[in-house]
């Protein structure tokens, strides 16, 4: 769970002026992100739920997002809920 929490960290750290990305729950192997902001347009949002991917590799954790869970659009500004899975950590041997 740490590690999650520093790649949330350093996942706002670089997106938080559009989208800020939050821990809602943690259990077994499924993670519940929350992504709340005003989000590029010209991105793809689903770029945003990827980025905790690429970003969670480079702490040596394996994270997918699996499902969209609630979104709340309103006028430039937006609410997800994202389901991951945790994958058995990549081995460094």
């Amino acid at each position: 769970m740490e590690v999650l929490k520093r790649v949330i960290q350093e996942f706002n750290k670089y997106h938080g002026s559009e989208a800020q990305a939050k821990i809602v729950k943690a259990e077994g192997d499924e993670v519940i992100i929350e992504f709340d902001g005003s989000f590029c347009k010209t991105c793809g949002l689903y770029d945003y739920f990827e980025d905790i991917k690429w970003e969670a590799m480079n702490f040596g954790l394996n994270i997918e997002p699996v499902e969209v869970l609630e979104s709340e659009e309103e006028f430039e500004r937006g609410r997800y809920l994202v389901k991951y899975k945790l994958k058995s950590e990549q081995s460094s041997q």
